[in-house]
């Protein structure tokens, strides 16, 4: 499997020989795919979309014939003790990741029956009101028997950074008592220390998976934890997003923020820790997990994680060992959603590109917080700040961090980002509110509000101010919850009028110490949350399309990103342990945002819609949710992305099918689509074998199929959107659509374009019966080249009132 990427190598010394990490394919089928013929062992593999019984006979005696054939492979070649093998891959795929010299790789690859050997590499994190906002607790959860109900029986897997377990969003105690499951056999792994199983009735798995971080000298036990216990926040935050109990207090400094609830709140747990908090994760993990995550038999896949970086030697996006570990993972039926990444608003940016996964962009919901600060003269700034406010008709004395300062402490720190109480005077901080310097360590970290909020109490203060005064183009502001009054001016001109004040207000000697403090003011109440019509908006930091299919980013004949969830300040677990965010740190909640979190809401509502369709293969979800999401925003305007303007400040703009996808999700109406455009393994490796450039050699690798050109173009993969990278003239695609709804429905069949392309679709009309496929083609003509994609749509209106909509990019050429 060719599976490089740019990795950052952190060499283990053996006998002052380096070791690296390898990830090694070799001939043969993995279970999922092999249909007999080696002497003695009977086929394992089962058709598209269907769930192997792993515990068969037939599976567990093929799975130790592969096993033994990698130890004999090494113990042929290498002397015990020279090498160190840290995974079996048996199940999507098959081949060993193992600890060797690039001596030893080089002997590795020029043995006969080795497909591949690629050097691991690096993976990184791509980091409640939504549940209201996407209308869960009145429109889809009721249909499923109320929330007690919402996801019964199906297992999410997290390939994320572990879990705490003891988190009220996923105790299983004063619950209604959960049924037994069938269907999934994952282990829980215990606790070290204290010997206590990671698992209980909401949480059915936990394992963890370091070998290749152990074997690259990344891991510390100390603080990544060699269990599934979350050392970093992030997967028990993701985790609770998609399937955390409903209705859990969110308390933070003694403020009830909500209550906080997952989209699928009856939905258990499966976790696969292969993350780390300093370091992110190894591909050969992450594989290992996802591998071990299909063979446990998980439902669903929620990955908020993608590749550092392009492979180097993959030239396919598609065939990275991530889409072809899930390539296998889908044609077991396991539904996947993929973060879309977090390197928007630039185009291209994508680090999910193929048709089996579904990605994930980032939108803001409804919800905004703001503050304001109000000056002795008047003035009124906006502000961010989750704080309570000073109290009320009462205007405090202000005090800049750097004029009130112990004698001897100047020189030492940086005063002003007022991190360390001990530097102040507290005589003159006492009962006044404290001026500090937003500076760059805020943005690296190293500096946090956490730790204002600290010396603020330490010294007694009434509250903060915290004063941008200079601004990278772009930097993000995020407030952060506060026990303290206290308020994160952003705006320079803002800023620059509170110094102005602060200055005139107050009188200094010669020397330039203060002789009085004259400035007042008073910070609002940021508690309480404001609720805007124009939402969801594109969230700046989401990946944005065209989609790639090769690592020179050429365009992809297939729309990336496919759907649109929130992802931008999303309140949900945390584990007190957690560091990956210093404001939260102690914290049971945090409030965050990235495509990270937009991933497991998909996750979830996929949950839902598995429950009430078990039969549905995974594309037939996407499409569910794909075909009835919304373009329009909650005032009826089209959706609106942030974006840079000119002077690199963000604003919005129209958004286009390469920022949302086919829209922003909306769970009620997935629940009965009336049409499905379903596809299934065969369906994917025609895409991959019509797919311009990609090498059939390289197919068969990942596969173990000869290729099928029957598709003839990728533009015919039957997804619910439409992309041609690249139309000269006239070209027309096919479609097939199945009637899953209960009685036959006619749909009136319409399209329209940009003017630069004319489209047409035929038939104008067609009727289904139900269960019954048809086809339908849509033709495409280039009448001027703008050197512009053009975006449209086709619909198809049911007689019974059902809607399905698909999006439609296309990028005129000459010739």
């Amino acid at each position: 499997m060719d599976m490089g990427m740019i990795f950052f190598v952190v060499s283990a010394l053996l006998v002052t020989v380096t070791a690296d990490v390898y990830i090694v394919t070799i001939e043969g089928d993995p279970i999922i795919s092999y249909k007999g013929g080696e002497n003695g062992y009977e086929a394992t593999a089962v058709e598209s979309d269907e769930k192997i019984d792993t515990s068969s006979e037939l599976v567990t005696s093929y799975a130790r014939h592969l096993e033994r054939k990698h130890d004999m492979i090494l113990g042929m070649l290498f002397e015990e003790g020279s090498y160190k093998k840290l995974y079996s891959y048996k199940h999507l795929i098959n081949g060993f990741a193992v600890h060797v010299s690039p001596e030893q790789a080089e002997t590795l690859r020029r043995t006969p029956g080795i497909k591949s050997v690629n050097k691991d590499w690096k993976v990184r994190r791509l980091t409640t009101h939504t549940p209201e906002f996407l209308g869960l607790p009145t429109d889809v959860w009721p249909t499923g028997g109320g929330f007690e109900r919402a996801g019964e029986d199906i297992v999410i897997g997290f390939v994320d950074s572990g879990i705490y377990p003891h988190h009220p969003s996923f105790a299983s105690h004063h619950r209604l008592p959960y049924g037994p499951l069938h269907h999934y056999k994952g282990k829980c792994e215990e606790d070290p220390h204290t010997k206590k199983s990671f698992c209980n009735r909401k949480i059915v798995g936990a394992q963890h998976f370091a070998e290749a971080a152990k074997a690259a000298g990344a891991f510390n036990p100390n603080i990544d934890y060699a269990s599934p216990m979350d050392g970093d926040g992030h997967g028990s935050h993701t985790a609770a997003i998609a399937a955390g109990n409903n209705g859990i207090p969110l308390r933070m400094h003694g403020y009830e923020f909500g209550r906080a609830s997952g989209m699928a709140p009856r939905a258990r747990i499966a976790v696969y820790k292969a993350l780390y908090r300093l370091f992110g994760g190894f591909v050969a993990d992450v594989v290992a997990a996802i591998d071990q995550a299909v063979h446990d038999g998980v439902d669903i896949l929620s990955l908020s994680v993608g590749p550092n970086s392009p492979p180097t030697t993959t030239k396919t996006t598609f065939l990275n060992p991530f889409d072809a570990t899930l390539l296998g993972a889908v044609k077991a039926g396991v539904f996947v959603a993929q973060a879309a990444g977090n390197g928007g608003p630039f185009p291209k940016t994508l680090v999910s590109y193929s048709p089996w996964i579904t990605t994930v962009a980032a939108a803001i919901d409804d919800r905004r917080y703001k503050n304001h600060l109000t000056l002795g003269n008047g003035k009124m700034l906006a502000g961010l700040g989750l704080s309570p406010s000073t109290r009320p008709h009462r205007l405090y004395t202000l005090v800049s961090a750097n004029d009130v300062l112990l004698d001897s402490s100047a020189s030492k720190y940086n005063p002003s980002d007022c991190q360390r109480p001990e530097v102040f005077n507290k005589k003159l901080v006492e009962g006044k509110i404290l001026l500090c310097g937003y500076s760059f360590n805020f943005v690296v970290g190293t500096a946090s509000i956490k730790k204002v909020v600290a010396t603020v109490k330490h010294l007694g203060a009434a509250g903060f101010v915290l004063v941008v005064e200079n601004v990278s183009p772009g930097t993000k502001f995020d407030p952060v919850p506060s026990a303290v009054p206290g308020i994160l001016i952003t705006d320079v001109s803002k800023s620059m009028d509170l110094i102005d004040y602060y200055n005139v207000s107050t009188t200094r000697d010669w020397t330039g110490r203060v002789k009085s403090f004259k400035a007042e003011g008073s910070i609002g109440d940021g508690l309480a949350p404001v609720y805007h019509k124009s939402a969801p908006q594109v969230a700046l930091f989401s990946a944005r399309g065209p989609n790639t299919k090769d690592f020179s980013f050429q365009d992809a004949d297939l729309l990336k990103p496919d759907i649109l969830a929130p992802g931008y300040l999303i309140w949900a677990a945390w584990c007190p342990n957690g560091t990956d965010e210093p404001n939260y740190v102690g914290e049971g909640f945090a409030l965050i945002s990235g495509t990270s979190m937009a991933a497991p809401h998909i996750a979830g509502i996929a949950a839902l819609v598995k429950q009430k369709y078990p039969q549905w293969s995974p594309a037939a979800i996407k499409s569910a949710l794909m075909t009835t999401s919304t373009v329009i925003d909650r005032a009826g305007r089209l959706l609106q992305a942030q974006q840079y303007s000119d002077t690199e400040a963000v604003t919005l703009v129209k958004a286009t099918p390469f920022d949302y996808g086919s829209g922003h999700v909306n769970p009620h109406a997935a629940l009965d689509p009336g049409l499905v455009f379903d596809a299934g393994y065969e369906d994917y490796l025609g895409f991959l074998c019509t797919t311009p450039g990609i090498d059939a050699h390289e197919i068969r690798n990942y596969t173990n199929t000869p290729c099928n050109y029957d598709m003839k173009h990728p533009s015919n993969f039957n997804a619910a959107s439409i992309a041609i990278s690249h139309l000269v003239g006239t070209q027309t695609v096919t479609r097939r659509v199945t009637n899953v709804a209960e009685v036959e429905e006619t749909y009136t069949i319409t399209a329209r374009m940009q003017p630069s392309t004319a489209i047409e679709v035929n038939p104008p009309a067609m009727t289904l019966r139900p269960g019954a496929s048809r086809i339908f083609s849509v033709t495409l003509t280039v009448r001027s080249v703008s050197g512009v994609y053009s975006f449209g749509e086709v619909k198809l209106k049911g007689s019974r009132g059902h809607k399905v909509r698909i999006p439609v990019v296309a990028l005129g050429h000459r010739h």
